[in-house]
């Protein structure tokens, strides 16, 4: 398949032969480096990671993967770009264009990182916006690939806002044949779109989208329970209102106890203990955060070098 060139937007982008070969070549570059054997396909090239918002895992995963990959990585702060403010994005898009590889971006508004795809002319990609993180959910299908569940037919429930991460849950899950269960507070739910492309999707996929305001319903026979937290980076202000709506939508032992024995906990981090999750679910046996936090350095490495055609 040819992904020389192509964008990562959403994982709306890739279809699900595309998504699964992505995941298949994480798990040869993570046991590659698993058995200390030198794979730098992309010496001398360049990535701009544009950072609107900041991040432990994007910054440290994207820029250990270059590094390892034989290429570099060059942080770009706020202060360094002012997105639409100093300059706008077709300007920034089509100057880093023109001086290096591959840019990856995570930021606030969707637009922009759509803009930055349209006009850089070199791959981009999304490592966060306000609608998809497409790197996170390949990351989770990934680890829910070495736990031994198939995708077809594995129920996997998010617990909380129907967010960019649940969006990328959705998209690239119903499009690997699994049911997708949202739980959410009333007015948290995922938006009308996505419920919508998921309604179109399984009818080809054979994957689903259920949404829900029954925590219990969502997690009962679940193969995969997920959350983020309650109040994400740009909502302090809704902080109070969050924590009162959200309050009974928390993964812990009682609720892993309505899913499945074998059940996956996962959690896209930072973890608030004691709001969205507890520490005891978090770090119980079921718990595969820590491997999931882990796969987003593998998965982005097959994604950088599938884009920039390393593989072909």
């Amino acid at each position: 398949m040819t992904f020389k060139g192509r964008n990562c937007i959403t994982l709306k982008d890739f279809t699900r032969e595309e998504i699964e070969e992505i995941l298949e070549f994480a798990a040869e570059v993570k046991s590659r480096l698993k058995r200390g054997e030198e794979y730098r396909p992309l010496k001398g090239k360049v990535m701009a990671m544009i950072f609107q918002k900041p991040s432990l895992r994007t910054r440290v995963s994207f820029e250990t993967g270059m590094y390892q990959l034989g290429g570099t990585a060059l942080y770009l702060g706020p202060s360094d770009i002012g997105l639409g403010k100093r300059e706008t994005t077709e300007d920034i898009a089509r100057v880093l264009g023109g001086q290096v590889d591959i840019i990856m971006a995570r930021v606030f508004g969707h637009e922009i990182v759509e803009d930055l795809g349209k006009y850089a002319g070199i791959p981009v990609i999304n490592g966060l916006s306000d609608f998809t993180h497409p790197c996170q959910a390949l990351a989770d299908f990934q680890t829910i690939a070495e736990r031994g569940k198939p995708f077809k037919g594995t129920k996997l429930t998010f617990v909380g806002e129907g967010n960019n991460v649940a969006n990328s849950l959705v998209f690239g899950g119903v499009r690997l044949g699994m049911d997708i269960w949202v739980a959410s507070p009333k007015g948290y739910e995922v938006t009308e779109d996505v419920v919508e492309w998921a309604e179109k999707e399984s009818a080809v996929s054979g994957g689903s989208l259920t949404v829900t305001n029954d925590l219990g319903e969502g997690a009962e026979g679940a193969d995969v329970l997920y959350t983020d937290v309650w109040t994400s980076m740009g909502q302090e202000a809704e902080q109070k209102a969050r924590l009162e709506a959200f309050k009974d939508y928390q993964i812990n032992m009682e609720l892993l106890g309505m899913a499945t024995e074998d059940a996956i906990i996962l959690h896209c981090l930072p973890a608030h203990y004691g709001e969205e999750i507890t520490r005891e679910a978090a770090y119980s046996p079921n718990s595969a955060i820590f491997d999931e936090a882990e796969n987003r350095l593998h998965a982005e490495k097959a994604l950088i070098v599938k884009l920039m055609g390393g593989e072909e």
